[in-house]
């Protein structure tokens, strides 16, 4: 599986701050934050077509057009596989349209282990542009260890907020 390898992808877009906040045996808290060159409502329509900016190196399907979100209450962050298949990688918990959303759930490899995680992204703007950012926590039992898995998660957040800095900058 690779949605959440370790991976980086520089992009000179914008200047990115990540952070393992926390980690433990049994979760984890990962930050990241991006300077994104677009208005806020730029910054929200772009985040909002996951598929034009989530890597498809970070997918079961190899195809980030299979990935949508759905930014109602009880919507989706899913991927279609092939034959019928289909993916819930988080479910919508909270939308302020153009300023905050919050997911739950359990990215790559966790969703195979006893844990929970709450994503929270806000964007807010700023003097040169947007301030993007993100926490995610996760809880429960991965097996191993949580404080191992926590650098690879952070790695893979922060390159996929930076495709969406170089995306909605050049929207």
């Amino acid at each position: 599986m690779k949605l959440l390898t370790a991976s980086a992808l520089l992009l000179a877009s914008s200047a990115a701050s990540a952070d393992v906040v926390s980690s433990d045996a049994h979760g984890f808290e990962v930050r990241e934050s991006v300077q994104v060159h677009a208005s806020p409502a730029l910054t929200w329509a772009s985040l909002t077509h996951v598929g034009r900016w989530w890597s498809a190196a970070h997918t079961y399907s190899d195809k980030s057009a299979n990935l949508t979100l759905s930014t109602v209450a009880g919507g989706c962050f899913c991927e279609r596989l092939p034959a019928g298949g289909s993916v819930e990688h988080m479910r919508v918990s909270f939308v302020d349209p153009g300023k905050r959303l919050v997911l739950t759930g359990a990215l790559g490899p966790l969703l195979n282990e006893a844990v929970t995680g709450v994503m929270d992204i806000r964007i807010e703007k700023n003097e040169t542009g947007t301030r993007l950012s993100l926490s995610y926590k996760t809880s429960g039992f991965v097996h191993g260890n949580a404080r191992e898995i926590a650098p690879a998660v952070d790695g893979v957040l922060r390159e996929q907020f930076e495709r969406l800095s170089a995306v909605a900058g050049r929207d």
